[in-house]
């Protein structure tokens, strides 16, 4: 699933992925294009981390831009 933000012209994309594993990457790509990933085994560390980013973006003045996209 991918969700992008925008502030002042520029965008910033957290991209969750569900490995054939069973463990997940959560993928966070900054404007200038650097993409930085985060290991997770375990679904719920996962949303707790992607939802504490999403809130630290949106408090930091980025905003969403369209929906989701699986």
């Amino acid at each position: 699933m991918f969700w992008w933000f925008e502030r002042e012209g520029l965008r910033t994309t957290i991209e969750v992925l569900h490995l054939p594993t069973g463990d997940y990457e959560l993928r966070i790509t900054d404007p200038d294009g650097v993409e930085r990933v985060e290991c997770f085994t375990n679904a719920d560390d996962l949303a707790k981390r992607q939802q504490a980013l999403q809130d630290a973006l949106v408090a930091s003045g980025w905003a969403r831009s369209g929906e989701w996209l699986l």
